[in-house]
């Protein structure tokens, strides 16, 4: 079943009065309270703004995600959208396919999060300190080569569902850890449950990690320019560097490759400070075998050429082979409540 046949909408949507400006969303707490952040923001500016459900096929799928279809997840969505039933789509960045939908334009990337991430286990225990054998859960391929890499004999389990559920494992027992993405744990308020936030030196994170993607119709540009207001500009340098990266080794966006860009103060020869964006990037094998880093510096105005500058890199170094024989049609399509 496509996308498309698969997405309903909320009835209320059809009397959402023309001045209101309609978001749509997928219904989970994760989703709804990050376009919440986003109808606040425009409220907030003087733009009446509300939620419209749209629900998809992955929202209603229990089986792994390869065998959803590519972007399900984020296709709903776009559909509604250039359908005109919503006025604005909000997306879990990372989990936006990188090819281009020439329909829509991503006009804001807000105030990121931590992209890092997160890991919650029993007994208040960090990583290190998780005795081998320890059931821990994550489905994400990138985490799974990450922590096999490691060495630490660890007995990693399938995870999927939301937010609360994921947590949940470890509070009944079922499991002894899981790892989730940082940023979003932050937006429904259980920070608390973190045992450790993994530096990107142990784990780098999806590409995009905690970065919100804002779209709305290419052709919309009064509310192109009101969305544009929202848009933070280190955090889209950051991810423009990030999914250059994955862009150009041709992955999906489940694929065992992590990416993290950060704006940073440099000094030069006279003293003075100016900001830098630094790259960081890494492929691994999914059963751990190896993994290969590469990273780089530059000016953040060019940071789709830093991305795939780090991620030609990574290729020389044998990346391809490296992340084997699956294709992005395989890969790619993972949910956001990750």
């Amino acid at each position: 079943m496509s996308a498309t046949a698969a997405s309903t909408r909320d009835t209320t949507a059809e009397q959402t009065p023309a001045a209101t400006l309609r978001i749509g969303t997928r219904g989970s707490l994760l989703a709804t309270t990050q376009a919440g952040t986003v109808r606040d923001a425009l409220i907030a500016a003087g733009h009446p703004a509300e939620l419209v459900i749209v629900k998809t096929a992955g929202d209603q799928f229990s089986g792994p995600v390869e065998k959803i279809g590519v972007g399900v997840f984020t296709a709903a969505l776009r559909e509604e959208l250039a359908a005109g039933h919503v006025d604005i789509a909000v997306h879990s960045f990372k989990d936006l396919p990188t090819a281009p939908d020439e329909r829509v334009v991503i006009a804001a990337v807000p105030g990121r999060e931590d992209p890092r991430d997160a890991l919650v286990a029993r007994d208040g225990m960090v990583l290190g300190e998780l005795p081998a054998g320890s059931r821990i859960g994550t489905s994400a391929p990138r985490r799974i080569a990450q922590l096999r890499a490691l060495g630490l004999g660890l007995d990693i389990q399938p995870l999927r569902g939301n937010l609360d559920t994921r947590i949940g494992k470890v509070a009944d027992g079922e499991l002894d850890a899981v790892v989730v993405a940082r940023a979003g744990l932050s937006r429904i308020g259980r920070l608390d449950v973190i045992t450790e936030s993994l530096e990107p030196v142990q784990m780098l994170p999806a590409p995009a990690q905690g970065a919100l993607a804002v779209e709305c119709r290419a052709g919309d540009t009064a509310l192109i320019a009101i969305l544009t207001e929202l848009d933070d500009a280190g955090a889209r340098a950051a991810v423009t560097a990030e999914r250059a990266l994955l862009a150009e080794l041709e992955a999906g966006c489940t694929a065992p490759v992590g990416a993290i860009a950060e704006i940073v103060e440099s000094i030069d020869d006279d003293g003075r400070v100016f900001d830098e964006l630094s790259v960081r990037g890494c492929a691994a094998a999914l059963d751990g075998s190896d993994s290969i880093r590469a990273s780089t510096v530059g000016p953040p105005d060019r940071a789709e050429e830093l991305g795939r500058e780090v991620a030609r890199e990574l290729l020389d170094l044998g990346a391809r082979a490296l992340m084997g024989a699956a294709t992005e049609r395989e890969m790619e399509g993972g949910p956001t409540d990750e």
